[in-house]
């Protein structure tokens, strides 16, 4: 970490909030220096604890400098990074985030259950859609209203945190009606075995006037991945094939 403070005027500033060097910000960071001339300074701001030492390591590699530090408000700290030059391989690696592929596999292990594996992690899935309170696994539709949900509340909390907004509490409750079970069951034709309908409420507690919640909210809603998948058609092609 660098001893010293910037005493210059920054050229440009962008803010990762709580975001970490191996979830996006060292994009961000790249994006927001492409347009700066070499030598031009770039303030990053950012509550993350690891960016300190992920993001010099990081300069050293590519070869720009981290020129000072300097704690700022809301428990965030300001990193003044002096752009080397050009950044060829930026609109490369935009490309790759832009067409990544996200992988999961699933292996049915009983009778109506299942283990997913996503990365390095495996967690149970039960049926696709169980009144039963007692089931040892969430079902199917849960594991979707749960990521909707968590995709909305960690969304809400990052644009909080690059506002330096402290969030003293945050849920957000969800429920959802099935067109018509009956049709998954075999037992009906008429409708669909879909979700027809997502309503819910956003409980939050935080440092900050309503409307700049309003405006936050607003912004993590129409920039949700998991609300824009739900909210339209998706083709789906599963090819089947024999073992």
């Amino acid at each position: 970490m660098v001893d010293e403070r910037f005493a210059g005027t920054p050229d440009a500033v962008c803010d990762g909030g709580d975001l970490d060097c191996g979830s996006g910000l060292l994009l961000i960071i790249r994006r927001a220096m492409q347009p700066l001339a070499n030598g031009g300074v770039l303030e990053v701001r950012s509550r993350e604890s690891s960016v300190a030492v992920d993001l010099p390591a990081w300069c050293r590699l590519v070869g720009h400098a981290l020129v000072a530090d300097t704690p700022g408000d809301g428990g965030s700290t300001s990193y003044f990074v002096k752009k080397k030059g050009a950044d060829a391989d930026l609109g490369a690696d935009l490309a790759r985030t832009r067409d990544h592929v996200w992988t999961v596999r699933v292996r049915s292990t009983e009778a109506m259950q299942a283990r997913a594996y996503v990365r390095n992690h495996a967690f149970a899935i039960g049926q696709p859609a169980s009144l039963d309170t007692e089931d040892a696994a969430p079902s199917a539709v849960e594991y979707v209203l749960a990521a909707l949900a968590g995709c909305l509340a960690v969304g809400l909390r990052w644009r909080a945190s690059k506002r330096s907004i402290e969030v003293f509490d945050l849920e957000v409750s969800l429920k959802a009606r099935i067109d018509n079970l009956l049709v998954f069951l075999g037992v009906e034709d008429d409708g669909h075995p879909g979700v027809s309908q997502v309503e819910g409420s956003l409980f939050i507690d935080a440092d900050a006037d309503d409307d700049v919640l309003e405006e936050l909210w607003r912004e993590t809603f129409a920039r949700s991945p998991v609300r824009h998948t739900l909210g339209r058609e998706v083709p789906i092609r599963i090819e089947r094939k024999t073992l």
